[in-house]
């Protein structure tokens, strides 16, 4: 191998000088910078120096170039700087006042106003259970409202509530996202605080009384007169309008619902089971709405079911203390089991609540306190629904309406007997 000289290194490439040190075995020379590894490689070889060509041998020896390290400040002096830098710094802010304490900052009237105007308010209303297990405080019953209060299904399930509960408690303002103030919490059920009526008696438990308080009615239909003249009925009292077919049982129910709706303090729950779609008609255009209907062709189990549902809410209810009348028409499209389970659940709570029932059926099924039977014959005659005064009667009539007036109430019943 010929001797390279330091101009020629220095122009190869360091690739080529890597070889170089390879082949001549310069031991670590990846490391090494160029300048350094030209060193080693003329220093190995003996080459010559960049001016002339003089061999390296005549030529004065050269130290090693060692690689001159970066000093690094020691840590006395970056401190020593630092510290420096913070007095600079110090010296140009300007001085800062001493810290005075806060003083507390008194609520200003317009915002005591806007705290009370948050703070809950407490409302009473009539409890609309939907379909969600949700509810609605009606502040104006059946009618809906923007003021209405939300009730939220877990207090719905935990108070047990169902539609036609009077219902008190505070409520809150609705949120951005929502349309109706909320109740906080149930305070009153039915006038009774919440707690009492959570522990309160089983309804088979309740006592039961005779009917003392009667329904007054506002209309001077025919039928009705003959009614309150004959077999008058009583909050509590258990009701069949009884006929045959084409006597006018429904119309004879669908008045009594009217007069029932219109009681103070009292919660109609309608009840159509295997009704024609034309009565279904005429009860919507009498203004009353079914909580449950079931059609002419629905299997005898969804009627039953159906019934049995609102008779069991109505028997919550009226455990509270509420005032319940169910209306159905008719207990024939159901099983004889739940017919009869629905007439024997009207009772009258004496200092309580009462449960009306008002059933159309074919004929009496038993233990009725009143029973209101039409004569078809004459309701042909004179075009509308007719009472049979001999099969027409209510129990204990002076309970109901006091010793003078069921005297003249048997007088009138016994002289439309005699004709």
């Amino acid at each position: 191998m010929s001797i390279l000289t330091s101009e020629a290194l220095e122009g190869s490439p360091l690739a080529d000088l890597h070889a170089i040190a390879s082949e001549i075995g310069i031991d670590g020379f990846r490391r090494l910078r160029k300048a350094d590894l030209v060193a080693a490689i003329l220093d190995r070889q003996g080459g010559e120096a960049a001016d002339g060509g003089m061999p390296a041998a005549e030529k004065p020896a050269r130290p090693p170039r060692q690689r001159r390290e970066r000093r690094q400040p020691s840590a006395a002096a970056e401190a020593e700087t630092e510290a420096e830098a913070e007095a600079e710094a110090v010296a140009e802010e300007p001085a800062r006042p001493p810290r005075q304490r806060r003083e507390r900052r008194q609520p200003s009237a317009a915002a005591e106003t806007e705290a009370q105007a948050a703070a809950p308010e407490s409302v009473e209303g009539v409890v609309e259970v939907l379909g969600n297990g949700s509810a609605f405080i009606r502040l104006s019953p059946p009618d809906t409202s923007e003021g209405d209060v939300y009730v939220s299904a877990a207090q719905v399930r935990r108070c047990e509530l169902v539609s036609g509960d009077r219902v008190g408690g505070p409520v809150r303002r609705p949120r951005r996202s929502e349309r109706h103030p909320s109740l906080v919490r149930v305070e009153t059920i039915n006038g009774a605080a919440a707690d009492e009526v959570a522990a309160g008696t089983p309804y088979d438990e309740l006592p039961a009384a005779f009917p003392t308080t009667p329904v007054t009615f506002a209309s001077k239909h025919a039928t009705l007169l003959e009614i309150a003249r004959i077999a008058p009925i009583g909050r509590g009292s258990r009701v069949s309008v009884t006929g045959a077919p084409g006597s006018g049982r429904t119309t004879t129910l669908r008045a009594l619902a009217v007069e029932l709706a219109a009681q103070e303090g009292v919660e109609l729950r309608l009840v159509l089971a295997g009704t024609r779609p034309e009565e279904r008609a005429e009860w919507a255009a009498a203004e009353l709405e079914p909580v449950a209907t079931t059609g002419l062709g629905a299997a005898p189990d969804t009627q039953s079911q159906a019934l049995e549902r609102v008779v069991e809410e109505a028997r919550r209810s009226v455990a509270r203390g509420g005032h319940v009348a169910i209306v159905v028409d008719s207990l024939d499209a159901v099983s004889a089991p739940v017919a009869r389970r629905a007439l024997a659940a009207a009772r009258n709570v004496p200092d309580g609540g009462s449960l009306t029932v008002v059933a159309a059926a074919r004929e009496p099924l038993g233990g009725e306190t009143t029973v209101i039977a039409l004569d078809a014959r004459a309701g042909a005659v004179e075009r509308r629904p007719v009472l049979d005064p001999v099969a027409s009667f209510t129990l204990r009539l002076d309970v109901l309406v006091g010793a003078r007036k069921a005297t003249t109430i048997a007088k009138a019943r016994a002289k439309a007997i005699t004709g």
